[in-house]
């Protein structure tokens, strides 16, 4: 069994200890909302001012070749590819990861609908709704069928032939379910896929930054930059597509970055090769910094393991959660319905009430623990293994019993809705 004690232990030895030390916390708040928004790394702030101040203030315009700033997308990207396991020159930031969405799926839609037997977008029924939004704008501007399926994510591995056949020209999936937490294998479900004949397209949100991703034999993937990348609020987004699409590929939005020579004006298009060419405007370069700085939080755990290392400790932290939160459930009617399986879960852990999940994360909220809900019933926890430590899930859980047992959630003032949940 667990204690305060043990925990605070658990702290003293944590290899990535450390790395807390490096974003700007409030004192006295328990953020279990990385998974949504991540904390402001300390190094963003004099990164954006300097950018601001003498960049943009001092060289003004020439700041685009002084300093470098149109080769921003892929720097940044090149650093992300670190994170998610790519190579160089296989991802580039750019727009939000809906606008890179609709990107590959056109693209990938386009590569397969040379078989006229592949008539089908398929994704899961509890996908994140923008991306079935996308998804369906995709297949109707494209005279196809969107086919939302259920997969028992319970299992863990989903063979993909269980939703894949030969009227399938894409699969859409997210890797870590953004409701329950569970976690899909991205290597066999594409390589079933592949074999099938069928594309894959990946949405990393909730899990780049926090385990190992392997892509294998994954066709396109997209995520964003504010969640356990800790780019800031919306931070721009990332895109990734396997080289061997790199000559065939064309994605439908032909903005001028997107454009092999864009400073020679041409009014013909003529697509930039690979991951470059899914670029469209002019880069946010405020943003790109702040995304930077984010990015390097992650990789400054590459000396003490790396990703490996993150995994290990997510998995600690989310088991740790689970256990202590056990008792609460038996006692005051919530559910885990976050698998119990590490394999088979990301970086969170949710919890069902239904009675009252908003009210009791509102109330966790005013005795500092920040949380998030997620409709219709789910109270929901991320932990970054980068600044989470042992001591604040022992110290969460604490609360949430106090919340629970006193019955302030019960509260009038916690069941008004706010704007964002």
């Amino acid at each position: 069994m667990h204690s305060r004690d043990s925990c605070q232990d658990s702290d003293v030895t944590d290899p990535l200890g450390g790395l807390r030390d490096l974003f700007r916390l409030p004192r006295g708040v328990i953020y279990l909302d990385g998974n949504s928004l991540g904390p402001l790394p300390v190094a963003t702030s004099d990164a954006v001012a300097q950018v601001v101040d003498e960049q943009w203030g001092h060289d003004l315009i020439t700041s685009w070749n002084v300093h470098d700033w149109l080769r921003l997308p892929q720097r940044v990207g090149d650093k992300i590819a670190r994170v998610i396991g790519a190579g160089p020159g296989e991802i580039v930031v750019a727009d939000s990861t809906s606008i890179n969405l609709y990107k590959v799926l056109m693209t990938a839609v386009a590569i397969n609908r040379r078989d006229a037997r592949r008539t089908e977008i398929v994704s899961e029924r509890s996908n994140f709704p923008t991306d079935l939004y996308i998804a369906a704008s995709v297949a109707a501007a494209n005279g196809l069928t969107l086919r939302l399926v259920d997969l028992d994510r319970d299992a863990g591995l989903v063979p993909a032939a269980d939703v894949v056949d030969d009227r399938t020209a894409v699969l859409l999936l997210t890797q870590v379910d953004y409701r329950t937490g569970r976690l899909l294998d991205i290597t066999s479900i594409s390589a079933e896929a592949r074999a099938a004949g069928a594309l894959t397209v990946w949405d990393l949100a909730h899990s780049a930054g926090v385990a190992p991703i392997g892509l294998g034999e994954a066709d396109f993937a997209v995520g964003c930059g504010y969640k356990f990348l800790n780019g800031g609020p919306g931070a721009p987004a990332f895109v990734w597509m396997h080289p061997r699409h790199a000559s065939a590929a064309t994605q439908p939005l032909h903005g001028w970055l997107g454009h092999e020579a864009p400073f020679e004006f041409s009014t013909d298009y003529r697509p930039a090769p690979g991951i470059a060419g899914f670029q469209v405007g002019t880069p946010p370069i405020l943003s790109l910094v702040a995304l930077e700085c984010g990015v390097d939080t992650v990789l400054a755990a590459e000396p003490l393991g790396g990703l490996t290392a993150l995994r290990a400790k997510s998995i600690s932290l989310t088991s740790l959660f689970i256990e202590l939160v056990e008792p609460l459930c038996v006692d005051h009617g919530l559910h885990v319905i976050t698998p119990r399986d590490p394999a088979h879960r990301g970086s969170q852990v949710s919890l069902t009430h239904d009675e009252g999940a908003y009210a009791i994360v509102q109330a966790l909220i005013e005795r500092g623990v920040i949380g998030d809900f997620r409709a219709p019933d789910v109270a929901r926890f991320g932990f970054s293994p980068l600044y989470t430590r042992f001591v604040d899930v022992w110290d969460a859980v604490a609360r949430l019993a106090d919340v629970l047992d006193t019955g302030e959630w019960r509260d009038p003032r916690f069941a008004v809705r706010t704007a964002v949940t």
